[in-house]
């Protein structure tokens, strides 16, 4: 039971669950304002809405950061023996 519980803490705490959380997050907020872009702002960026395309390159790259996390689980070392000290 406490093997379980160690690993699951571990597990929480690995960077590509922590990188790809925010890079979806930010990448809703990012796409939701490039969908919301105003003709006057388009015709700024010379017809390119890059708010949207860079909130939908974040949204891939954190669906690929959270697929490798679930897909190559992180596996902890195995513990020192009593014996080996």
């Amino acid at each position: 039971m406490r093997r379980n519980k160690n690993r699951k803490r571990q597990r929480l705490f690995d960077l590509r669950l922590v990188i790809g959380g925010l890079f979806a997050v930010y990448g809703v907020i990012v796409t939701l304002k490039g969908l919301t872009t105003s003709d006057a702002d388009l015709e700024k960026a010379q017809g390119i809405d890059i708010n949207l395309w860079t909130g939908l390159g974040m949204l891939a790259l954190g669906a690929f950061f959270l697929v490798w996390f679930r897909l190559r689980p992180q596996v902890p070392p195995p513990p020192p023996d009593a014996g080996e000290r």
